[in-house]
Protein backbone atom coordinates (compact mmCIF):
# COMPACT_ATOMS: atom_id res chain seq x y z
CA UNK A 1 0.00 0.00 0.00
CA UNK A 2 1.28 3.48 -0.84
CA UNK A 3 1.36 5.36 2.47
CA UNK A 4 1.73 8.72 0.71
CA UNK A 5 -1.90 8.45 -0.41
CA UNK A 6 -3.61 7.70 2.93
CA UNK A 7 -4.64 10.38 5.37
CA UNK A 8 -4.92 8.29 8.53
CA UNK A 9 -2.01 8.04 10.94
CA UNK A 10 -1.57 6.02 14.11
CA UNK A 11 -1.15 8.09 17.26
CA UNK A 12 1.99 6.03 17.89
CA UNK A 13 3.47 7.61 14.77
CA UNK A 14 2.49 11.16 15.79
CA UNK A 15 4.35 11.01 19.10
CA UNK A 16 7.86 12.31 18.58
CA UNK A 17 7.02 14.11 15.32
CA UNK A 18 8.75 17.46 14.83
CA UNK A 19 6.80 20.72 14.72
CA UNK A 20 8.07 23.58 12.60
CA UNK A 21 7.27 27.26 12.42
CA UNK A 22 6.05 28.78 9.18
CA UNK A 23 9.68 29.73 8.41
CA UNK A 24 10.75 26.08 8.64
CA UNK A 25 12.51 26.41 12.00
CA UNK A 26 12.09 23.51 14.41
CA UNK A 27 10.09 24.73 17.42
CA UNK A 28 9.14 21.55 19.25
CA UNK A 29 8.15 17.89 19.19
CA UNK A 30 4.80 16.24 19.81
CA UNK A 31 4.91 14.25 23.03
CA UNK A 32 1.37 12.90 22.94
CA UNK A 33 -2.19 13.71 21.94
CA UNK A 34 -5.22 14.53 24.09
CA UNK A 35 -8.40 13.04 22.59
CA UNK A 36 -11.95 13.90 23.65
CA UNK A 37 -13.48 10.62 24.84
CA UNK A 38 -17.01 11.51 23.82
CA UNK A 39 -16.52 12.99 20.35
CA UNK A 40 -13.28 11.26 19.39
CA UNK A 41 -11.83 14.61 18.29
CA UNK A 42 -8.18 15.30 18.89
CA UNK A 43 -8.19 18.31 21.23
CA UNK A 44 -4.49 18.98 21.81
CA UNK A 45 -1.02 17.99 20.82
CA UNK A 46 1.09 18.19 23.96
CA UNK A 47 4.41 19.49 22.67
CA UNK A 48 7.87 19.53 24.15
CA UNK A 49 9.70 22.87 23.89
CA UNK A 50 13.19 23.92 24.82
CA UNK A 51 15.56 21.90 26.93
CA UNK A 52 18.49 19.83 25.81
CA UNK A 53 18.26 16.06 25.25
CA UNK A 54 14.95 16.06 27.10
CA UNK A 55 16.30 17.86 30.18
CA UNK A 56 14.51 21.05 31.09
CA UNK A 57 11.97 20.51 28.34
CA UNK A 58 8.56 22.06 28.95
CA UNK A 59 5.43 20.22 27.76
CA UNK A 60 2.53 22.43 26.73
CA UNK A 61 -0.81 21.67 25.06
CA UNK A 62 -1.45 23.27 21.67
CA UNK A 63 -4.86 23.05 19.98
CA UNK A 64 -4.68 20.32 17.36
CA UNK A 65 -6.20 22.56 14.69
CA UNK A 66 -3.21 24.92 15.03
CA UNK A 67 -1.11 22.24 13.30
CA UNK A 68 -1.09 20.97 9.73
CA UNK A 69 0.97 18.12 8.34
CA UNK A 70 3.63 18.94 5.74
CA UNK A 71 4.73 15.90 3.72
CA UNK A 72 7.88 17.65 2.53
CA UNK A 73 9.09 18.29 6.07
CA UNK A 74 7.72 15.02 7.43
CA UNK A 75 6.34 16.96 10.38
CA UNK A 76 3.70 19.43 11.46
CA UNK A 77 3.76 23.14 10.68
CA UNK A 78 2.15 25.88 12.74
CA UNK A 79 1.79 29.63 12.49
CA UNK A 80 2.26 29.79 16.27
CA UNK A 81 5.58 30.82 17.73
CA UNK A 82 7.23 29.29 20.76
CA UNK A 83 6.68 32.62 22.53
CA UNK A 84 2.92 32.43 21.86
CA UNK A 85 2.76 28.88 23.20
CA UNK A 86 4.75 29.66 26.33
CA UNK A 87 2.58 32.77 26.87
CA UNK A 88 -0.70 30.82 26.73
CA UNK A 89 -3.03 30.78 29.76
CA UNK A 90 -1.35 29.10 32.71
CA UNK A 91 -2.39 25.54 33.45
CA UNK A 92 -3.29 24.28 36.87
CA UNK A 93 -3.59 20.75 38.17
CA UNK A 94 -6.49 19.16 36.30
CA UNK A 95 -6.23 21.48 33.28
CA UNK A 96 -7.48 18.63 31.10
CA UNK A 97 -10.79 18.68 32.98
CA UNK A 98 -11.19 22.48 33.24
CA UNK A 99 -13.53 23.82 30.55
CA UNK A 100 -12.87 27.42 31.68
CA UNK A 101 -9.14 26.97 31.04
CA UNK A 102 -9.87 25.33 27.69
CA UNK A 103 -12.17 28.20 26.68
CA UNK A 104 -9.53 30.81 27.60
CA UNK A 105 -6.87 28.82 25.74
CA UNK A 106 -8.84 28.46 22.51
CA UNK A 107 -9.78 32.16 22.68
CA UNK A 108 -6.11 33.04 23.21
CA UNK A 109 -5.12 31.15 20.06
CA UNK A 110 -8.14 32.40 18.08
CA UNK A 111 -9.14 28.85 17.14
CA UNK A 112 -12.64 27.36 17.29
CA UNK A 113 -12.86 24.91 20.21
CA UNK A 114 -12.89 21.20 19.41
CA UNK A 115 -16.16 20.72 21.33
CA UNK A 116 -18.17 23.04 19.06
Amino acid sequence: MNDTVGTLVSSANVNGTAVYGRDGSHIGTIGHLMIDKLSGNVAYAVMGFGGFLGLGEEHLPVPWHALRYDRTLGGYVTDLTEEQVTGAPARSEGWDRDRNWETRTYEYYGIAPYWI
